[in-house]
This record gives structure tokens, sequence and C-alpha cells, in this order.
């Protein structure tokens, strides 16, 4: 009765029947077609009847719950019912393939901790059940499918076995070393070893540094040394799904998180890009057998087989994964999906990739299911095939076949493309182009420089007196791309500029390889830095300090900047690995860097308004000073403790108030407090509320403005805080209240009215709130702020004057002149209270305030702004190919079009501040 107990209840349930009959179709067919699967049906009734009835996760708590004679026994009969469990709800489709092999995954996890405590405590004869940590110091790092959790029914796996001389058990008096060795060899003899109840796995343990001279148990600091000085590339891609998965896995990650820099490199390394292609290559024709589909074809190795799935993945993954934290997954499937949601790959080809993936693997569990073989290959004769259709509940062994074949054709056009761009044709392509039959004399006259001397300068860069050039593989590369480069030079919209800046940049070079390696494999770029040695000496400044940035032209994601504070907050998250903290200074300014250097790529390619430029500008800046604060606090506190019911409050004033920053603003900031000044800190070195935050402020910009290994970060402005330089840097909210009440002058109440909270939390984040609330609606005396502005506006006219007619801040009827009619028409009306300028301004339009076309003139002022400080930062006479790149950004037909509508802009202002203010500018 018990077989057709499942189609009954089908009966009674009506929505369960097609899914209660899938199960009995599923045990029928492992019954008939599986010899491994019949012989475990019938040894754990109990679980049988789970299976029968559709209850799979019960069945697996049952499996896990067996116990035999000893670990051993124990852990082979769990992995017979697993596996049992596993086959029959995937072949009745109520498990999918990732549920699957995750299953089979995890009790592998289990299994490799269990076989390691149980080693240790047999080793040192304790009592396992009695230990507290009976794993410490043993640690197993999972690569591979185990890795990625993405095991099949009869997978080795692949495990790195390491230990901790310190805090690994051993006997009294015997070598740590050789006590390693013997656990380690009894986990192995556990897991593998075969008796009347099969085995639990079998392992490989090649995949460990030097096999062949080096134990099977290695120190993790040795480890970790290899790694960073001797590895090879197929242990980077190794180490892609390497996850610490058993004994010890705090060790283990402590060894995962040292070799991060190993697996995954933020700068682009083209010389790496070729071992890549080069093993992508060796795949494909290392394994001759079985590459074409048909009877004997390997669903792994074979031509468009899972293994290709995977490389493909691994590939790009090791390419855009130092520079991604979100592509670092062990998951093939979900590696491809986050490839293609960031531009890396086509849509289309990751979801081609994906599902081919999943049916492959279904393949490849089918035909491991039939006799528990690791093995991959469609059966060599059609009876035998015919039988593995059946087992899989195809309909026809023909249909079946093309199914298979043309998902196999699909994975191995999308590989192919991959083995197609081989950095070397990608080299052969930057090289030549067309261009190399110029020869180099002929480039010359494009750059408006003396012939001889231009020659010069190229003998110079042939020589050895170049540092990065004087070995043979970096002067064999310039060799390749100089025509090329060249050429791109003379076609750059200044070559005369272009040129000299590359000389500073080749000059300043510690290595150049793989930056030549660079532009060979991907020549669009030299198009791009000709653009920026042209326009941007800022831009073209920062490449000659760190030519890590060079890889930001290549990345696609330059285009995809963050665009929201919220996703600018979820970069930096994703960016920001461990919690060292000097690690942490070094990761914020090299994130910071980059997306600066991003955004003025942005604005100089047209892919970036001004406007919003600035926007990003400033959400830079306040995500990178919430990470360092709370960096900074997190090891201020582990002294000092924390003072109970009190926070800290960071306003932003200025550029970074308004949102409005330029490429090399400072940062305008106040600290404050909330709580009593005569609170305590509860720490083991207590401290009083005023030199607490007081001590904390110091420690902040310093973390904020000093320079590291990885450059600096921003300056910062304190001169606006109470009382100025002779006032404390961090005061509370109170006394910050009164004296804003009380003593500030008007300029300070200028000042606030482009105060913004950028750090603190929500209950002082209030109270700041409603302070600057109370500060906006003081009753001010109309005719002493109309007197202080013009006083002040005069003052900085005689002591900071404008500097040149490009001083579009200071110059009369400029951008100082509009902010001071917007703050004294905020302070006096007391309406428009927005720290956005361009807001506030629009306000005050609408309101009748201000005419609506000085709207116009702020815009072409703020963004003139942008594009000066990033192009012009020394605001000479820019050269003609600037004049006319800024003019045509800014929507001018050039460059006299331009001064003359600036012009006008600036009679306008002083004509609005005459009507303001009575008298002229």
């Amino acid at each position: 009765m018990r077989r057709f107990r499942p189609i009954l209840i089908a009966i009674i349930l009506g929505d369960d029947k097609m899914g209660m009959q899938d199960i009995e179709n599923a045990i029928a067919r492992s019954q008939q077609y599986s010899p491994f699967l019949r012989d475990i049906w019938g040894k754990f009734p109990e679980i049988d009847c789970q299976i029968a009835d559709g209850k799979f996760d019960e069945a697996m708590a049952s499996a896990y719950a067996i116990k035999g004679a000893d670990i051993a026994e124990t852990l082979r009969k769990q992995r017979s019912a697993i596996a049992l469990i596993t086959a029959i709800a995937d072949l009745s489709g109520h498990w999918d393939v990732s549920k699957v092999t995750r299953a089979l995954s995890d009790f592998a996890d289990h299994a490799v901790d269990m076989a390691v405590g149980h080693a240790i405590a047999q080793h040192i004869g304790a009592d396992y059940d009695a230990m507290e940590n009976p794993c410490a110091g043993f640690a197993v790092i999972a690569l591979g499918k185990h890795g990625g959790r993405e095991l099949n029914y009869s997978s080795d796996i692949d495990p790195i076995l390491l230990y901790d001389p310190e805090t690994l058990p051993h006997r009294e008096g015997e070598d740590v070393a050789k006590a390693a060795v013997r656990i380690g060899r009894r986990v192995v003899d556990i897991l593998s070893a075969r008796d009347g109840h099969g085995y639990v796995f079998r392992v490989d343990l090649r995949l460990r540094p030097t096999p062949e001279v080096t134990p099977i148990v290695l120190t993790v600091n040795a480890a970790i040394s290899y790694y960073e000085s001797s590895a090879v590339a197929w242990e980077q891609a190794a180490f892609i799904r390497a996850r610490a998965a058993a004994g010890d896995v705090a060790l283990g990650q402590y060894f995962l998180d040292a070799i991060k820099p190993f697996i995954w490199r933020r700068s682009i390394d083209f010389g790496q890009i070729q071992n890549i292609h080069s093993m992508i290559r060796q795949i494909r024709n290392h394994y001759k057998k079985g590459q074409e589909i048909g009877l004997g074809f390997d669903v792994k190795k074979g031509r468009g087989g899972i293994r290709e799935v995977e490389f493909f993945a691994q590939a790009h993954q090791l390419i855009y994964g130092g520079r991604n934290g979100e592509l670092r997954i062990a998951d093939t499937s979900e590696a491809l999906r986050r490839l293609s949601h960031f531009g890396h790959v086509d849509a289309d080809i990751s979801n081609d990739l994906i599902e081919g993936y999943a049916y492959l693997r279904q393949v490849e569990h089918r035909l491991q299911m039939v006799d528990d073989r690791q093995t991959h290959e469609l059966p060599q004769h059609e009876a035998q095939l015919e039988q593995l259709v059946q087992l899989d509940g195809g309909a026809d062994m023909h249909s079946w076949m093309e199914k298979l074949q043309q998902i196999v054709q699909n994975i191995s056009s999308h590989y192919d493309i991959l083995i197609e761009a081989t950095a070397e044709e990608n080299m052969a392509d930057g090289a030549g182009q067309g261009k190399g039959n110029i020869s180099i004399k002929e480039q010359l006259t494009a750059f408006d420089m003396d012939e001889t001397a231009c020659e010069r300068r190229i003998a110079r860069w042939q020589s050895d007196k170049i540092r990065c050039l004087r070995s043979a593989s970096a002067r064999k590369s310039f060799e390749q791309i100089l025509p090329s480069l060249l050429h791109a030079l003379a076609a750059a919209p200044d070559p005369k500029n272009a040129l000299n800046r590359f000389d500073d940049i080749i000059d300043k070079l510690p290595s150049a390889v793989n930056f030549f390696h660079l532009l060979m494999a991907r020549p669009d770029t030299m198009a791009r830095l000709a653009d920026i040695l042209s326009y941007a000496p800022i831009l073209a400044d920062e490449l000659t300090r760190n030519i890590s940035l060079f890889d930001t032209l290549i990345d696609p994601n330059v285009a995809a900047l963050p665009q929201s504070l919220a996703e600018m907050r979820q970069y930096f998250e994703t960016q920001i690995i461990g919690d060292e903290y000097e690690l942490i200074l070094d990761q914020v300014r090299t994130h910071v860097s980059e997306l600066r250097f991003a955004a003025g790529v942005q604005l100089l390619s047209g892919q970036q308004k001004s406007e919003h430029l600035a926007q990003i500008y400033s959400h830079i800046a306040e995500v990178a000073t919430e990470i360092l604060v709370d960096a900074t606090r997190h090891i201020f506190e582990q002294s000092h403790g924390k003072i109970e019911g009190s926070d800290l409050i960071i306003l932003a004033l200025g550029r970074l108030g308004g949102q409005a920053l330029t490429h090399a603003s400072d940062l305008d900031l106040i600290f404050l407090f909330t709580g009593e000044h005569d609170a305590q800190s509860n720490g083991r070195r207590p401290l009083g509320a005023t030199h607490y935050y007081n001590r904390l402020t110091q420690r902040i910009i310093g973390a904020l403005t000093v320079q590291t290994s990885s450059g600096p970060l921003y300056e910062v402005d304190c001169r606006l805080r109470p009382s100025g330089n002779k006032g404390l840097l961090c005061a509370t909210t109170e006394s910050f209240d009164q004296y804003q009440h009380k003593e500030a002058w008007t300029f300070e109440h200028m000042a606030m009215m482009r105060a913004r909270t950028i750090y603190g939390g929500d209950a002082a984040r209030g109270q700041i709130g409603d302070i600057l609330d109370g500060i906006h609606h003081i009753k001010r005396d109309e005719a002493l702020i109309h007197a202080d502005c013009i006083k002040m506006r005069r003052d900085m006219d005689e002591h900071k004057p404008a500097s040149g007619p490009l001083d579009i801040k200071k110059m009369t009827g400029g951008l100082i002149d509009i902010e001071f009619m917007i703050h004294y028409l905020q302070l006096t009306r007391q309406c428009a209270l927005s720290p956005n300028l361009s807001h506030a301004l629009q306000i005050l339009i609408k309101q009748g305030h201000l005419p609506e076309n000085l709207y116009d003139a702020f815009t072409l002022q703020s963004g003139l702004l942008i594009y000066l400080r990033l192009f012009v930062p020394d605001l000479a006479e820019p050269s003609p190919p600037i004049q006319k790149f800024i003019a045509s950004a800014l929507g001018m037909e050039n460059w006299d079009a331009l001064i003359d509508q600036l012009q006008k802009s600036r009679q306008l202002v002083t004509q609005i501040w005459t009507e303001i203010f009575g008298q002229e500018r």
C-alpha cells in the first residue's frame, strides 16, 4: 500500500496531485535506472516515508540525525541518505539545481567539520563531546565547487588544510607540525576510506601550494607568504571560489582576508589578462576527447561544457572584481548576473550561460546518480544513453540530445568570443591600427614645436635614462605602442600640451610595463588620454601621481557613477574591506581619488552636467567623512569609551553645505556635541565631555587631512566655529546656540544659511535642526544687516581682490555678489532657507524678491566655475582648445560669445546689487 499512498493523497489534496505524482515517478525512475539509488532505498525507512510524502526538509533533518558506530560510519550513512533525498527532490523537480548543490555542499561542510573535530579529539585522547572548541587551530579552505557551494553528487572536494601552531591542540612534547600532519591524514581517512556503507568524500589535496614538496597541512602564515609572493595565475583563479568552510573558520577567514590583494587586484593588470587568456585557450585545447556533442560527450570539459561557463565568469571576475566588491562571489550563476548588471557581460549572453549552466549541471547529476561515479561523460552506447534519458524523465533520446546540443552550441559560441578577445590580438590592433606605417618624423609636425626638440625628447624616451623604461620588456612594449601613441597625441585637441604632459607622466612612473600593456590592449583609451592631457592639467597631474587611475578610463562603471547619496553609501560599503584603521584610511583615499577622477572624466566627455557633478563631488566628500568619523570613533572609544546620552554632530557649511563642491574644494566644517559639557566617558581612560570631543575632533580632522601612502584627501577649514580660531574645536550644542543668538556676527549668520548636518544620530540631528531653525528666524535689524553686507563686500575687495578676468567668484558681479544678495534676503525676509543656493535663488525669484533672469546668470557662472577649477586651475587665459571646449560645454558658439555672456551676467548682477543695497558695486 505504501507504494500507492502518494497518489491517493494527491487525489485528496487536489492542488498537490501533480507534485505527488512527480515524486512517485521520480522514485520509480530512480529504482529502475539507478543501481546506486536503488541500493539506498529501504536502508532508512523513516526517511523513505518522508521522501514519499514530499517532506524533503524533514528528511534532511532526519539524515543529519543518523548515528553510526563511529564518526566515519556516521558520516557515510548520512551521506547515503542525503544523496537519496537530494536525488528524488531533484528528479521530481521540487528542488532546482542551486538548492541541490547547496544541500550537498552544506553536508560537505558538516562532514569535514566533524572529521576535523573528531580527528583532533582522537589524536590528543579527548572526548569530542566534552571539548568546548574541538576544531581550534585547524582550518579547512574549500576550493572549486565546494568553495562555491556548487557540489555535485559525486564530486571530489579540493581543500587546503591550514593550522595555527599557537592554538592547535597536540600531545605534550610533540612537534606541532607533525601533529598537524597526523590530524590531516586522519581527516582524509575518515572522509575517503570505504567500507560496506560506502565513503563520504574523495579528498584531493593537490591544490595546496607546491604539493610535490609541502606537507598536507601548512601553517597559516606560510600559506599567506606563498600566495603573497610565489603563486601563479591559475591559483588566483582557483581562489575566486575559496571559502573558509570547516574547522576553525575564524582562522580560515583570517587567511582569506590576508590574501585578498593576491586574488582581487585593484589595478587592471594586462599582463595578468594575457595569462587569463592563455588559460582560457588551454581549457579548450587540453581536453581533446569528448569535445564535440554526441555519445561520450564530456559535459564538464567538452566544448561548450560546464568548465567553459565557469571560467567565462571567473575570467571577468579576475579582471573587474578588484575594483568592484560585488563581483567577488563564488556562485557561478550569481556572478554572471552581477557581471551583466554592472555592464561587463551582455545580458543575453549572461542569460544563455546561466540557463545552460543549470541544465548541464542537471545532466551531470543524472550521470553520477546512476552508479555514484565521478563521471561527466555521456554513455558510449545508445542503450545506456536511453536509460540516462529515462532517468532524467525525458520524452525521447533524440529530442533530449537536440536540447543538449543547442545548449552546448550557445555556450561554445560565447566562449569562442572570449577566446578571440585575446590580449595579443588587442595588442596587435592597438599597435598597428593602420597608423604604424606613418613615420614618427611625419607625425612630429603636428606638435607645433621645433622638430629637433621633439626628436630629442623621443630619443630620450628610447634611451635608458627613463626609470620606467630601463627593463627590456618595458622598452619592447613602448616601441610597439609608440607610433600609435604619437598619432593619438598628434591628433589631440592641444598636441603640444598633450606631448609635454605625457612626458611628465612617463618621467615620474616607477614602472610602466602594465601601463603600456593597457594601451596596447585598449587602443581607444589613447584618445581619451590625449583629451585629458590636452584639457585637464589637474587630471593629468593626478595620473602622474597615481597611474592606477588610468584603469578608470577603461572601466565601464565610470559611466555609472553613484548618483544619489544612498548609492554613494552603498558603493563605499561594497569597497571598504576589513576593519584595520590604517587600511580604512588608505582605502577611503583610494576610492575618493578614483571617484573624483572618474567624475572629472565624465565632465570632460560630456556624460555629466556641471551642476550635477558638483552634487556628486559633495556626495563623495560626505560619505568619505561618515566612514572616517565612524572608524576614528571606534578606535577612540576602545580607549576612552562613550559618553552616555551624548553624540557628535558635524555641520557642513559653504560649498559642501550647499552640495556644490568643485574638484578641489576644501571642507568647511563645524563640530558640536550634545549633552552636558561636564559628563564623563565610561572607558578605561575616562575623559570629561569637552576634553573627550575636542580630542576626538582633532583625530577626525587628522583622518580627513593626513597624507597616507594612498595620497591626500581633503583640506578642512574650521574657522567658522563659534569664536573662530580662538574657540574650541568642538563645542556643546547649547553653547553654539547661545553664541549664535548673542555674539555671532552677520557674516556668521550668513554662513549658517548654508549649514547642513552631515553626521550625527537621529536625535542629535533633530536637536541641531531645531537650533538652526531658531538661528534662521532670529529677529534682526535690517539696517544693520544692510550695512554689514556692504562693508564686508568692500573689505573683501580690498583684502582678497579678484585675481584676474576669470576669477568669477570674486570679480564684481560674480558669484560672491550673488551669494551676498541671497543671504541678505534670507536673513531679512526669513524665507528661501535652503542651504543649496540654486534652490534658494529659485524660491526668492518665485516669491518676487529677485528678477527671473538672475537665475540664468547664476547658472552660467556656477557652471563656468566647475570647468575652470578643473581645466584652468590657475585662472590664466586658457589655450584655444580649452576655450573651445568650455564654450561648447556651456552651450556657447565660441569663447568670445561665452565671455560676452559672462560680461552681461556680471552687469545684471551689479544692477540688481545696486537696486537691493542702494549703491553701486
